[in-house]
């Protein structure tokens, strides 16, 4: 069997298998699953075995991802990369029904998870990054005023507070359950 790229054939025999998610029981050739080219030349990943590299043949694509490798690489629902698409967040470009992400997607998805770890809502998020869109690098880290900074920072303070009021109360609870 040879699989036909924008590059030319490559024996499916040189691809190396990818073991399957789940239970790690069977192999399967993940990289089979993936669009390895199109007519137009907006190729994803080609799959190129250590001997295609070595012979000389091109692997310089720009890497890409699909919806189950960057649900796996960060710990997300693939539910969750499809709600933060639907938000405007993440812009996969599609092969029919496939998601395919590339580097700025996946820079971008950094960016969200680590605004959503320190506590700002998707509209905050949505504001930080917009900057980004529009240039070429993708942004390393949110970009975060003075202003926002502080008023994140009290509002988790306020937060801590309200935690420790919660946690005395349901310990005194607690301790009367088992006084009885």
């Amino acid at each position: 069997m040879v699989r036909i790229g924008s590059t030319g054939a490559v024996p499916v025999s040189r691809m190396q298998p990818v073991p399957a998610a789940g239970n790690g029981s069977s192999a399967q050739f993940g990289r089979l699953n993936r669009v390895v080219g199109t007519m137009n030349n907006s190729t994803t990943e080609q799959a190129y075995s250590p001997e295609d590299t070595a012979a000389g043949r091109r692997t310089d694509r720009p890497k890409t991802y699909t919806i189950g490798d960057l649900a796996r690489e960060f710990g997300v629902t693939l539910r969750t990369l499809r709600f933060y698409e639907d938000r405007g967040l993440l812009s996969p470009r599609r092969e029919g029904t496939a998601r395919i992400y590339d580097a700025r997607d996946r820079s971008r998805l950094a960016v969200i998870l680590k605004g959503k770890q320190l506590g700002f809502t998707l509209t905050e998020i949505r504001a930080m990054v917009a900057e980004e869109r529009g240039s070429e690098m993708p942004a390393a880290n949110l970009k975060l005023s003075l202003a926002q900074v502080d008023d994140q920072i009290a509002h988790l303070e306020q937060q801590k507070v309200e935690i420790e009021q919660a946690l005395a109360e349901l310990k005194a609870h607690r301790a009367s359950l088992v006084a009885a």
